[in-house]
């Protein structure tokens, strides 16, 4: 079972995905708490990295530990990559409940396809658009 969270190391996916799912979520809560990071919503900011670091742990099955590496390479921390990443999965997971995307064909494909076009340049702009609009 993990008892700490740094999400500029990517936990053992094995270790990860065997640790109970509330623990994960404290451990990622407790990890921003104790750096004084603040979110508009931290229920919303931890399910975020949750979900990231699920699919991240998955390998291959998902383009999301891929993405994370390509995004480092990019120039950014772990940590900002997952933030770019947990950015187009929870805009993807409101168009969705919008009924915005449709859910068949896979949905998650939509989402898989955004995270190919994902660039940090990108949702920086995106980011700093929406705080600033």
């Amino acid at each position: 079972m993990l008892t700490k969270y740094d999400p500029n190391h990517p936990p053992d996916p094995q270790r990860w995905l065997r640790t109970d799912e509330e623990q994960r979520r404290e451990i990622i809560k407790r990890y921003h708490r104790r750096i004084g990071f603040h979110a508009p919503s931290e229920a919303a900011h931890v399910l975020a990295h949750l979900v990231v670091e699920n699919q991240a742990a998955l390998g291959d099955e998902t383009p999301v530990a891929a993405t994370l590496l390509r995004l480092m390479e990019e120039g950014v921390d772990r940590h900002e990559a997952l933030h770019a990443v947990g950015t187009v999965l929870m805009w993807h997971l409101n168009q969705l409940l919008r009924g915005e995307i449709p859910e068949d064909p896979d949905p998650s494909l939509v989402y898989f396809a955004e995270l190919e076009k994902l660039t940090i340049a990108g949702w920086r702009a995106e980011h700093a658009r929406r705080h600033d609009g």
